[in-house]
């Protein structure tokens, strides 16, 4: 009997039983031939260029479905890299992955624009890449006639000289529709330089406020001089519109006598004419201000019906030499402790927690916006060493000790002596403390438009003192100490 037989006459025995077990067995086949055509359509797509782009690692936004992208759905077809410059200079083609990344090429494939020719409006698909980047990551296209190499634009997104990148994110800016008109509108060019031993330091703001451009506005230079034991000094100069010029393309602005400049090296020259308040006394101040390679902060920005504010410092860490005299005595500076922020946006109910400092070859940035209609947020508290950005943490909070006491208008206020933030973020951590050694508070009812109240309280606070980092990050320990300045409200 061979098993045809014997398949056969089972079957008309046990009719339920043999169907049963072909039923399984078939079951079991196309199971395995399910995942078979999945394993050889993974290894297929694995090996698809046009989903890759080239070279050997792909990096897209949080949150995209790969499958999406490849079939063009609609959950592709918005997305972005929010400060792609950024992410490119300081984290994908840094100075300290040269050792391990080979290069590193931006592209963006498949984006929905729509184009208009007189009244019609025509839906396209648009895509951009830098060529010479492109070929270094092996996913140059096949050029079949004509040349394919970079503009300018392309040498200025990846590579910007010095002072390309300073008028890239330190130009000023217009109000936007929304807040047009609205007198409270302010952007400035902030600097602040420390004297050798730290008992002396300057606050430097180069102003343009009011309803600009069509409304009521103009310019103000203001320098606070402070020394530990001594009354602030506060030197003015306001102008008026014609005197006052800004560029939204370009770093450089002038009000009245006084200016700021951005060299070819990328360096910053702050010519300062003022007159102290009270006294008449005149400052001159002459300073270029030398950035730190790679010791920069791209910048945030908030936009909307509830308030409008951006942020961005072009020299984290910096140097300053130059001449500062107040009357007739004139003092010289030799690449001091400096630096350089931009701020601009609407400053009604607007309070900040902010500070930054030297950490022994470490250097640091944290702050957060408060504001009325935005919803708290915690801190960022961002980190940079030579080789530029080491980390981000997000602090939930800053636990400050109010241990000094100043004087406002005759009134006591209550100040910290001393604070500390943490984070932990899996494998890395970090702790901030501060230890205050001089402060100085200004009553904010006095400025126009600004009225804190219960967002950070009646007092803007300004401290100097020590930060002292401690913690780790991608198993590497941190740890150093230095001198900065901090700003809160009490």
């Amino acid at each position: 009997m061979n098993f045809f037989s014997l398949g056969l006459r089972n079957l008309l025995l046990r009719k339920w039983r043999t169907a049963l077990l072909l039923a399984g067995y078939g079951l079991g086949v196309a199971t395995m031939i399910v995942l078979l055509s999945i394993g050889e359509a993974l290894v297929l797509q694995a090996s698809d260029e046009k989903l890759i782009g080239g070279g050997n690692i792909t990096v897209l936004p949080e949150g995209i479905d790969v499958e999406v992208m490849k079939t063009g759905g609609l959950g592709g077809m918005f997305f972005s890299i929010d400060h792609s410059r950024f992410i490119h200079r300081q984290l994908l083609a840094a100075p300290r992955l040269e050792t391990v990344v080979a290069a590193a090429a931006p592209q963006i494939t498949g984006k929905l624009l729509y184009m208009t020719a007189g009244s019609r409006v025509i839906p396209v698909l648009a895509s951009g890449e830098i060529p010479s980047l492109s070929s270094a990551v092996g996913a140059a296209p096949w050029i079949v006639a004509g040349e394919w190499s970079d503009a300018d634009a392309d040498r200025r997104w990846a590579s910007p000289t010095a002072r390309e990148l300073r008028d890239e994110i330190d130009h000023f800016h217009v109000p936007p529709t929304e807040v047009r008109g609205d007198s409270t509108w302010a952007e400035w060019h902030y600097f602040n330089v420390l004297w050798p031993g730290g008992n002396k330091w300057a606050f430097v703001s180069f102003i343009v406020g009011g309803a600009v451009p069509g409304g009521r506005w103009g310019g103000q230079v203001l320098v606070t001089l402070h020394e530990v034991g001594q009354p602030v000094r506060r030197f003015v100069s306001n102008q008026l519109p014609a005197a006052v010029s800004f560029s939204t393309t370009h770093a450089d602005v002038r009000i009245g006598g006084s200016s700021v400049s951005v060299m070819q090296d990328g360096r910053y020259r702050a010519l300062i004419r003022a007159v102290e308040e009270g006294t008449g006394s005149p400052l001159k101040m002459d300073v270029e201000i030398a950035p730190s390679p790679n010791a920069f902060f791209p910048g945030a920005a908030l936009g909307g019906s509830a308030v409008v504010s951006g942020y961005v410092v072009p020299a984290l860490r910096a140097d300053a030499t130059g001449r500062v005299c107040v009357g007739r005595k004139c003092e010289m500076l030799e690449s001091v402790q400096s630096y350089h922020d931009h701020n601009w946006g609407v400053w009604r109910d607007v309070a900040w927690e902010w500070g930054e400092a030297r950490a022994g070859g470490y250097t640091l940035l944290y702050g957060r916006l408060l504001a009325a209609g935005v919803a708290d947020q915690p801190l960022f508290l961002y980190i940079v060493d030579s080789l530029g950005f080491v980390g981000l943490f997000r602090p939930k909070k800053i636990d400050y000790t109010d241990g000094r006491t100043v004087m406002v208008d005759g009134r006591a206020v209550r100040v910290p002596s001393h604070a500390m933030m943490s984070d932990v973020r899996g494998a890395d951590a970090v702790t901030i403390e501060l230890d205050i050694d001089d402060a100085a508070a200004t009553d904010t009812r006095r400025s126009a438009g600004s009225r804190p109240g219960s967002l950070g309280g009646r007092y803007f606070v300004q401290l100097k003192g020590s930060a002292r980092l401690t913690g780790r990050i991608a198993g590497r320990p941190l740890s150093g100490t230095g001198q900065g300045f901090f700003e809160t409200y009490r």
